[in-house]
């Protein structure tokens, strides 16, 4: 087993990997902004290397200064977590070459799922379901507006680099193409260095629904079951729950059989998530493959009683899987606490957390880096806790979680508390009869009065 793991990120999921680790009796490296030198994961760690200035561009985004950093603490793996380099390819051969065991797919593998056009195309030789789309990248607009045409409108152009929602536009006519042609070039190009562009049709009423996969480095993979994260504004997930409301047990087993078809393909090392859209007759389609813990994997191992951290790391060590999917018996809900005013078009509020209480109780996680006396930066992502409740069905999961939220507490700052509050007594969706444009007309009511 590794000695010691250097942990290429921040905030909740690098203390979360911290955890796991000391629970394993593995060693620990945190790196650290200038921005988050008071920060929960730095203490926590066995040791802590600063790696630049606030900007990500200049530290959790640098390759160099991690590599240096990993130099000079003598640590044998590196675990990247979400975001950041987590589905870098290049990062992860650099890893490779220097000896240093990148704790995640191969380069060849995250190449082969980390570019959309590619990813299709490998689902499509692998026999899994995909939206019919443009043959590759879009060169121009007249080709562009041709291919919609050919596939008919409503469709979604999307950066072929994308994640988190960047570089998507959906155009419901022709003479609206060119704008959101221009739109999403030019936030794919701010967002990921690569304006590339193809689209596809634009599954209308869809569900949002990921199959949790791992793999092993002998070619065997198997499902956790699948979490709905329909709950989205803007493609960016706000809150997932595990199994689905809307799933029966064949089209789960179905989704599932393809998610291990796509995994066994590139014969997939690691923890990753099949993403697929599901139409309102129950028909599926391949969306994307993440190639990484998820925000979400929390949701997974409440119902499924795993700690995912550490099979992530026992497979990166050699570890052989039985191959068993697991059915979820239990349901969870997990609700993303972020710094931002839900009132105000969910805008980034960071600032200082006066006071901080998280709730608890059977059933109920909190996941967070925060507390009382931290300053919440403006450089990073809003996320700032995730609230997960589990129970025995999904009406008690909603109870227990309307509870928690009423029991959390963070002043100083605005949060989405509020509107999670709100959406546990939303009738649209305590009947789980919603789908990913559930928020366009969702009533959010008046603020707090506090506010």
């Amino acid at each position: 087993m590794f000695e010691k793991i250097l942990i290429a990120n921040r905030g909740e999921i690098a203390l979360r990997i911290i955890r796991t680790c000391k629970e394993m009796g593995i060693k620990t490296v945190a790196v650290y902004s200038t921005a988050d030198r008071d920060s929960l994961h730095v203490r926590f760690a066995d040791e802590a290397v600063c790696i630049g200035p606030p900007n990500s561009a200049h530290s959790y985004l640098n390759i160099p200064r991690i590599m240096a950093a990993i130099e000079i603490t003598n640590a044998d793996a590196l675990h990247p977590g979400y975001g950041f380099l987590a589905e870098n390819a290049d990062f992860a051969e650099v890893c490779t070459e220097y000896g240093i065991k990148f704790i995640g797919p191969t380069p060849k593998q995250m190449r082969k799922m980390g570019d959309k056009i590619t990813a299709k195309e490998t689902m499509i030789k692998a026999g899994v379901p995909v939206v019919p789309g443009s043959a590759g990248l879009i060169k121009n607009i007249k080709d562009g507006k041709a291919s919609a045409k050919k596939i008919g409108y409503p469709i979604i152009l999307k950066a072929t680099a994308g994640g988190g929602g960047k570089g998507m536009r959906v155009v419901w006519k022709e003479e609206d193409f060119e704008e959101n042609w221009d739109n999403a070039r030019n936030e794919a190009k701010a967002s990921f260095t690569n304006d590339g562009i193809y689209l596809e049709k634009f599954v209308e009423e869809p569900r949002h629904v990921e199959i949790q996969i791992i793999g092993d480095q002998y070619g065997n993979a198997c499902h956790l079951s699948e979490r709905d994260c329909s709950i989205q504004r803007r493609h960016q997930k706000l809150l997932e729950e595990s199994p689905s409301p809307f799933l029966s047990e064949e089209l789960r087993e179905k989704m599932g059989e393809a998610a291990i078809k796509a995994a066994k393909s590139i014969k997939y090392e690691g923890v990753g998530t099949v993403e697929f859209l599901v139409d309102k007759h129950g028909d599926f389609f391949f969306m994307e493959m993440n190639t990484r813990i998820q925000v979400e994997h929390t949701v997974t191992e409440e119902v499924i009683n795993y700690d995912l951290i550490k099979e992530q790391i026992k497979v990166a060590d050699g570890m052989k899987i039985l191959g068993d999917n697991y059915t979820p018996k239990m349901h969870a809900i997990e609700c993303r606490i972020n710094a931002e005013d839900p009132f105000n078009d969910f805008r980034p509020n960071p600032g200082k957390i006066t006071s901080f209480h998280s709730p608890k109780g059977q059933g109920v996680r909190v996941d967070t880096h925060v507390y009382a006396g931290m300053t919440i930066s403006p450089y990073y992502d809003s996320m700032i806790a995730k609230v997960i409740c589990r129970a025995q069905t999904r009406g008690e999961a909603i109870a227990k979680m309307s509870r928690a939220l009423d029991e959390f507490i963070i002043d100083g700052i605005k949060t989405t508390i509020p509107f999670h509050q709100k959406l546990m007594k939303d009738e649209r969706f305590i009947s789980g009869k919603f789908d990913t444009g559930f928020l366009n007309d969702f009533d959010y009511g008046d603020p707090p009065a506090e506010w």
